[in-house]
């Protein structure tokens, strides 16, 4: 009886080194090439049209001699537009120009604080190249304030405006 030789079999190594050299590669190769989206102030504005709430039960459009659709309801405006870089460039309230962000506080304080002042609503006329994070400055100072009769100002409109 012959007997055979057999050769003690040994493991199968595999280079590691040549894995990870490839596993990095690959992710330094994912994070150079990775572009981020953009940030929302750099987010062009769309606002939808401002929907006027009116005063008592007459239907609109029953009276065919207003020429004027904000009458009887009681809007105030403010208008605020961009400068060249998207923030704020002027602020105005009706038809007087405000000088920055807190001065637009203050009188809007003074305004809210006459009891004859009825209004209902804001609108808020906003420069189309103005970014997001400057209107909302404005929208949280609108929100902030009370209406002379105690309760928060609710019913905000937009409209944008083509700036020139």
């Amino acid at each position: 009886m012959r007997r055979r030789y057999q050769r003690p079999q040994a493991d199968v190594e595999l280079n590691m080194a040549s894995m990870l050299d490839m596993a990095f590669q690959l992710l330094t190769f994912f994070i150079l090439t990775f572009r981020p989206a953009p940030i929302e102030g750099q987010i062009s504005l769309r606002l939808p049209p401002p929907q006027p709430v009116t005063k008592g039960v007459e239907p609109v459009g029953s009276d065919i001699t207003n020429t004027n659709p904000a009458k009887g309801v009681g809007t105030l405006t403010i208008s605020v537009f961009a400068d060249k870089s998207g923030d704020i460039g002027s602020l105005g309230v009706g038809e007087s120009g405000v000088a920055n962000l807190t001065a637009l506080e203050s009188r809007l304080l003074e305004i809210f604080a006459d009891k004859n002042n009825s209004f209902e609503q804001v609108i808020i006329q906003v420069g189309s190249t103005l970014h997001y994070e400057a209107l909302m400055k404005v929208v949280d100072i609108c929100t902030r304030l009370k209406l002379p009769g105690g309760q928060k100002l609710s019913k905000l409109s937009f409209v944008e405006v083509p700036q020139d």
